[in-house]
């Protein structure tokens, strides 16, 4: 039996921390108590852990990942991401599609959770990508294994665009799973790429954020808002960036009770268009950051419930590839190592437990996952407040592409102990 007490346990959104024990057997919880550990239990337990006052949470889940398995194993895998995932806190994961061979088929699918199988450090399920011509695919879909369907209604990372009309309206109206939509407006994004070419200075990354514009975000969201309306869809908007769009959504009902959902990225939260000047190309991802008052709009927008939940948009590349002028620098960051801590930084453990653990479990029907409970599987992680902020740098990567936007950002946690299924090792994740 493993026991960790004398700890500030953050059982979940809504319970205030409070000090405690928690004891597990196997993958399970198994007893919880408040103040100090029955003289019993102690002397019952194999390995004893003294927290020593520190927060022991929920793993998160982070329910958008890029691990680039297969096909991109240069600058991520399964095994280098999922391993950064779990030094950061993270025990869980859902991957995206836009691999090569892109997972849109069943049988693309089984290939990543076989490897998985073998190679992931965290807990794992993986998306399956809607294109023009594999509806098939996704009607054999098992909701019970597989999280949603994604589908890219603008283009990014691993060209997945789907912009036909007649596509869209099928996907929404014949499926029974979640969809998950990245939500960009191909036409605007390209017709502002016709009005200001050529650039008068392209190494400039705030044209990005011009291209990729905010109008292109909102108008993108309405319509998969409005065909989810009315084919009756369950609809998850991937990293909203925008003021506009986040009045879109509804404050009143807990993710699981929604009908259309809504996820912010650590990017979003804590970067903006006005820090292109000093990070360049290592915050250019798709969507763009956008101005400090969307910033400021998507923070509002999780603490009243219209954003329901933190996911990271994990995207390494190498710093190669992530060189050149604002047309040809590649989109994405990495993230996972360090969503956790900078997220306590920025709101603080219940806020954190409720946007990055409890909320993906609830929204995505995770079972038994996302809260500290008796009976639930023991994805914990132990966190220390640190007494002078610790700055984080590229040395400190473990993701295989070796660099982070955090760095030279200091934080004042730090991830102490990590445990998936109370140390007994990755399992795929279950979908109720």
């Amino acid at each position: 039996m493993l026991l960790i007490h004398n700890a500030l346990i953050v059982p979940d959104g809504a319970t205030a921390p409070h000090r405690g024990w928690l004891a597990a057997e196997g993958a399970l919880i198994t007893a919880m108590g408040q103040g100090d550990v029955p003289a019993a239990m102690l002397d019952a337990a194999g390995e004893k852990i003294d927290a020593g006052g520190r927060l022991l949470m929920p793993g998160a889940i982070d329910c958008h990942v890029h691990f680039r398995e297969p096909g991109l194993e240069h600058k991520a895998t399964i095994l280098s991401e999922s391993r950064a995932a779990v030094a950061g806190g993270v025990t869980s994961y859902i991957d995206m599609p836009n691999t090569r061979p892109a997972t849109t088929t069943i049988a693309a699918w089984e290939d990543k959770m076989d490897r998985a199988s073998r190679n992931s450090a965290a807990n794992y399920a993986f998306m399956l990508g809607a294109t023009a011509d594999n509806l098939s695919e996704l009607q054999r879909a098992d909701f019970s294994l597989m999280p949603a369907v994604k589908v890219f209604m603008g283009s990014s990372t691993g060209n997945m665009l789907l912009d036909d009309d007649a596509v869209l309206r099928a996907v929404f109206a014949d499926q029974p799973g979640r969809v998950v939509v990245h939500a960009e407006d191909q036409g605007i994004i390209d017709a502002n790429t016709s009005q200001f070419s050529p650039l008068p200075d392209p190494q400039n990354m705030m044209w990005h954020t011009r291209i990729r514009s905010s109008e292109a975000c909102v108008r993108s969201t309405e319509r998969a808002l409005e065909l989810a309306s009315r084919y009756g869809t369950r609809l998850h908007v991937a990293h909203v960036t925008t003021a506009a769009e986040t009045a879109l959504f509804d404050p009143s009902e807990l993710p699981d009770r929604k009908q259309f959902t809504a996820e912010v990225s650590p990017h979003h939260l804590i970067h903006t268009c006005d820090d292109y000047a000093r990070l360049g190309s290592r915050i250019k991802m798709n969507p763009a950051v956008k101005t400090a008052a969307d910033r400021d709009a998507l923070r509002r927008g999780l603490a009243e419930g219209r954003l329901d939940i933190i996911a990271t948009d994990h995207a390494p590349h190498l710093l190669a590839e992530k060189a050149g002028d604002v047309f040809h620098a590649m989109s994405g960051a990495p993230m996972v190592q360090f969503s956790l801590v900078s997220m306590l930084d920025l709101f603080g453990p219940s806020a954190v437990v409720r946007r990055m653990c409890e909320a993906p479990a609830r929204l995505f029907g995770i079972d038994r996952r996302g809260t500290l409970a008796v009976g639930n599987f023991a994805d914990m992680v132990l966190v220390e407040n640190l007494p002078q902020p610790h700055v984080i740098t590229d040395a400190d990567v473990l993701s295989l592409c070796g660099w982070t936007p955090m760095d030279g950002a200091p934080t004042r946690h730090r991830v102490v102990r990590t445990w998936v299924n109370g140390g007994q090792g990755a399992a795929s994740l279950k979908f109720k």
